[in-house]
């Protein structure tokens, strides 16, 4: 989505696949909105099954979401309303963390996202500078840990006055 910050973004989209126990997946940026094609992994527990199964969320198989800028609006309300400030570093391998700094990698770059193949140790990061050029990086998901502290140090740290 053009002049997006995609950290907020993709974080938001991220909560939404946590929920539905999403954690491998495609995800295709278009005009307007993100195309999300996942299944969802078979939980590890029996408490797992029987919340999937309370929140009506557990359908197996392969399934294609669709997410316009104003469902990532909602999720984002929606995440604001459960995150806590609690100061405490998050898990950085949750999707939704993940996905927030991979966004913030974009929006440094100033790059526009075209897609993500997210596997569960890798992806594959495709997108385009603002000069026109495609770039594709397979990058293992740890390689992104910096970025992750660096990310959350600058929302931990006090405004300066």
């Amino acid at each position: 989505m053009a002049g997006s910050f995609y950290n907020h973004e993709l974080r938001a989209i991220g909560q939404a696949l946590e929920a539905q126990g999403i954690s491998t997946f495609e995800l295709k940026a278009q005009v307007g909105r993100y195309v999300v094609s996942g299944a969802p992994e078979k939980p590890e527990s029996l408490v797992a099954v029987l919340r999937h199964w309370r929140r009506n969320s557990w359908r197996r198989g392969p399934r294609t979401v669709t997410y316009t800028a104003q469902d990532i609006n909602t999720l984002e309300k929606q995440g604001q309303a459960r995150r806590a400030a609690n100061g405490q570093l998050p898990d950085f391998y949750n999707v939704s963390n993940i996905l927030r700094t991979v966004g913030a990698y974009l929006d440094v770059k100033n790059a526009r996202l075209l897609e993500i193949q997210k596997r569960p140790l890798t992806l594959t990061l495709m997108y385009q500078t603002t000069g026109g050029h495609p770039f594709v990086e397979d990058r293992t998901i740890a390689s992104f840990y910096k970025t992750f502290t660096e990310l959350h140090g600058r929302r931990t740290r006090p405004a300066k006055l």
